[in-house]
């Protein structure tokens, strides 16, 4: 029984519409230091280029277009939305369409600081929006937009710690919050913390550093053979109980859940057993599924778990547009987060996991028709638009599915986390 869906209402080709005509929308998380997340840079793409080129007036307003097309606090869940923004949305009002409460404008690094963009923007501050600078080095004749912005991001693939450090000067004593762009190791995520930023893009928590020759817990491979019972037809009821008789923590946490008052359950229920019998299958599932995974996932980042959430709903989703076995299809999309939950290679996972050896080949990252739709949303999740459409092509996806089903998998996960 799948937690209620709120479709977004994404746009049906044509029956002559070429491929090129895809609009692609992708969200990447900006998280604070303790791991909860702060907001999503928001991610669009019409056509086949991986970016556009010559016209960013034209990228900028295909972009405000799409926030209309798949609704904005959707895709958000409603946090921040950081919205890119050329001096033509500025000064136009073109972002006038966008909810200031909901938005942070990122003014591109390309937008000069004439006299008609500083007025715009002291107007758009006026009217609720927080500005960002995207990609930002320090020059004196920006000091204008320092004044007014919000947030300052800073790229740590095109800049030195050096001139990091000089930028700080630059601010020091400004109440702006500086964001950490492009951060995908835990050496990067550490470097920026020690320099004094506060905010963090990028997926450094899925690759943390692993330990080699860390063994895995018995009671995880436990929760993950609940994991695969959870997703069968047929529920076998003892075995289930047993296994979680077997979990101190997980048992605990299952009956706190069962007994909160979103169950309304009017009698105090006290063994596993009962639970089962007094929720019923479908609603233990949905809980038994939340309590496992966030044990799983332990004190890492809850967007870690948000992606896991995603992932999974969206293979077993989408599995069934292309024959392929919808339970098999959520634990694989579920399971390719371990590594960064449990800190474990997934090598030396996949040899005990209750999975058949195309699934577990597919964990191990090899290029398997099985992975297929985990591939096309990992590419999506980090922007690469061709990569998306180079697998969607390899393997005949309808990129129009896909999204829709990517909306669909993103509401179901924000549902799933409402009850932790």
């Amino acid at each position: 029984m799948a937690l209620p869906i709120a479709a977004i209402d994404f746009p049906r080709p044509t029956p002559d519409e070429k491929p090129a005509g895809v609009r692609y929308v992708a969200r990447q998380p900006i998280l604070d230091l303790r791991g909860n997340v702060h907001g999503y840079e928001l991610l669009f793409r019409t056509g086949r280029e991986q970016s556009f080129r010559g016209d960013c007036n034209l990228a900028t307003r295909t972009m405000l277009d799409n926030t209309l097309v798949f609704g904005l606090e959707r895709l958000t869940g409603g946090l921040t939305a950081f919205v890119n923004c050329t001096q033509e949305a500025l000064t136009d009002n073109l972002v006038d369409i966008l909810p200031p409460s909901l938005c942070v404008l990122e003014i591109l690094e390309t937008v000069e600081p004439t006299p008609d963009v500083i007025d715009s923007c002291r107007s758009l501050k006026k009217a609720g929006f927080r500005l960002a600078l995207d990609d930002f080095i320090w020059k004196p004749q920006l000091k204008p937009l320092v004044e007014l912005a919000d947030y300052i991001k800073v790229d740590f693939t095109l800049s030195r710690a050096s001139q990091r450090r000089e930028l700080f000067k630059h601010l020091q004593g400004t109440p702006v919050v500086m964001i950490a762009e492009k951060i995908e190791t835990q050496d990067e995520y550490r470097q920026a913390c020690a320099e004094g930023f506060t905010l963090i893009q990028g997926y450094y928590f899925c690759r943390p550093q692993l330990i080699e020759n860390r063994k895995v817990p018995a009671n995880r491979l436990s929760q993950i053979e609940i994991l695969r019972l959870l997703r069968e037809d047929s529920l076998d009821l003892p075995e289930l109980a047993r296994l979680v008789k077997q979990d101190t923590s997980l048992a605990y946490r299952l009956l706190r859940l069962i007994n909160s008052p979103v169950f309304a359950i009017r009698q105090q229920v006290r063994s596993i057993e009962s639970a089962l019998l007094a929720v019923g299958e479908d609603v233990f599932r949905r809980i038994a599924t939340l309590a496992i995974t966030s044990e799983l996932n332990g004190d890492q980042p809850v967007e870690l778990l948000r992606m896991a959430f995603i992932r999974g709903r969206f293979c077993e989703l989408a599995a069934d547009l292309y024959a392929l076995d919808s339970t098999e299809q959520y634990l694989l999309g579920l399971l390719s987060l371990l590594p960064a939950m449990l800190h474990v290679p997934m090598q030396q996972l996949t040899p005990a996991l209750p999975l058949r050896e195309e699934i577990c080949v597919a964990l191990k990252g090899e290029s398997v028709p099985e992975r297929r739709l985990l591939e096309w949303l990992m590419a999506h999740e980090h922007g690469d638009w061709s990569a998306c459409d180079s697998i969607a092509e390899k393997y005949a996806l309808d990129p129009m599915a896909l999204l829709r089903t990517y909306a669909d998998a993103v509401v179901w996960a924000a549902s799933a986390l409402h009850f932790s």
